[in-house]
């Protein structure tokens, strides 16, 4: 059977959603075409020829811009039978639907393809058979990504003035925790499920022989399961000695697991994301985020310590957001000297509520928004001060001016604090020398 998986964006990642259920999918005997649309044109031979077409939903933008490639794909093979799997599968179930999807699949997705493609080689193509979201533990396959655009093609590492050639993979799903505003939580629901570590390690052996020297982990939180990401990364440093990695962990895990942070200094580790969100007190309580303004302080000072670089994340135009706030969150990452460290994404980021969204408990929220936008993905909301959404607007189409005309952090913050402080002249802040601040060429996070 002829199948084509498509992902539309993953921050500058080759897609492990597609490479995945690829090497399932083709160990069953189908041929597979994996198409990344934020590389490269729809593949129109194999849409037209494809007897199932999946589309891969791992968050916000890809949904919108799959949905988009939709109609391309159904006037290219109105016969084709239509998935989409990933994350925001589930949590958009009624609308994509409406939209034509026939089989929607979240949570460990590999075997619901599988057996999808089973049934429709079998004759059968009708109501869906494999289950919404499925938790169960998953015996996973290395992931094929023969078929899919080189690495050097996706989003390099930058530090000390070179690039990287940068790999991605998986070493778990899901999260433990339950913060109100993180998509995983819907389909989750707090259980996490790890990706078999010789697996994992396979997988970085033929992206190392590929030409990546760095590789980031797409975990939610590597720190899920400690032991399972220690024994990875000093198995990782032990076979590459001299290449890096990066990962994603909670505020709350790094002082928790504070003992483990030299382990990952000492096997590579360059940066630590980490979704810091807000730095009001009440905002994080809202938010469910299992750590206070205290405790990003005090790791700021422990990752300094251990060597490590922070880059933290942030939700910063929120309903509870005021003028008074947001000025004091951009003299705090002055004076924790962190304005390099933080992407200026970063600094207009706009509270989604997803369909399923916990925030939705909240009596506050409820009062607030609108009715579900299928076409946004979300419920609207506005601001009890209309001066901050357009602020928030309007720091948005500054930031995306200045990146695609190369402006530093640093001078995209000034331009910031001026916008924030109606004009006024930024202070003279220390900055540590970029080149010596790792990242990733990708400036959205979303």
């Amino acid at each position: 059977m002829k199948i084509v998986l498509i992902s539309t964006y993953e921050l500058g990642r080759q897609p492990f959603g597609l490479a995945s259920p690829a090497a399932w999918l083709r160990a069953e005997g189908h041929e597979v075409t994996c198409a990344d649309l934020a590389c490269g044109p729809l593949p129109r031979a194999a849409v037209s020829e494809a007897d199932l077409v999946a589309f891969y939903l791992p968050m916000h933008t890809a949904t919108r811009l799959a949905v988009q490639a939709l109609d391309r794909v159904r006037g290219l093979n109105p016969q084709a039978h239509l998935c989409c799997y990933g994350l925001y599968a589930p949590m958009n179930e009624t609308y994509l639907r409406e939209l034509g999807m026939q089989t929607i699949l979240g949570g460990e997705f590999e075997q619901g393809l599988r057996d999808l493609a089973r049934l429709l080689a079998a004759g059968t193509n009708g109501r869906q058979h494999e289950p919404l979201i499925s938790l169960e533990r998953q015996q996973f396959l290395v992931p094929d990504r023969s078929g899919l655009p080189s690495l050097s093609r996706y989003a390099r590492l930058l530090v000390a003035s070179e690039e990287k050639v940068t790999g991605y993979t998986e070493a778990s799903r899901g999260c433990k925790h339950l913060c109100r505003h993180c998509p995983v939580v819907p389909v989750y629901n707090g259980t996490f499920r790890i990706v078999q570590r010789d697996v994992v390690l396979e997988d970085i052996r033929r992206q190392v022989a590929a030409g990546a020297r760095h590789i980031t982990f797409g975990d939610p939180d590597f720190f899920n399961g400690p032991g399972h990401a220690m024994a990875l990364v000093e198995d990782f440093h032990a076979e590459h000695p001299g290449h890096t990695y990066d990962v994603t962990i909670k505020i709350e895990h790094l002082l928790e697991h504070r003992g483990l942070l030299a382990g990952l200094k000492r096997t590579g580790c360059l940066f630590v994301t980490s979704a810091v969100e807000s730095i009001d007190d009440a905002v994080l309580e809202k938010l469910a985020k299992g750590h206070t303004r205290a405790d990003f302080i005090e790791v700021v000072r422990i990752m300094r310590e251990t060597g490590l670089t922070l880059a933290p994340t942030l939700v910063t135009f929120t309903p509870w957001t005021t003028w008074e706030g947001y000025r004091e969150l951009l003299k705090l990452l002055v004076n924790l000297d962190l304005v390099d460290n933080v992407g200026p994404i970063q600094l207009a980021m706009r509270l989604l509520i997803p369909a399923g969204s916990l925030l939705l408990e909240l009596d506050d929220i409820r009062e607030i928004i609108g009715p579900f936008d299928p076409a946004a993905l979300s419920y609207k909301w506005t601001h009890s001060d209309p001066s901050l959404d357009r602020l928030c607007a309007d720091l948005q189409k500054m930031i995306q001016r200045e990146e695609r005309q190369k402006s530093t952090r640093a001078e995209i913050f000034a331009k910031i604090w001026s916008m924030a402080h109606a004009d006024s002249i930024p202070p003279d802040f220390h900055l540590t020398a970029r080149a010596a601040i790792p990242y990733l060429n990708e400036p959205w996070y979303c």
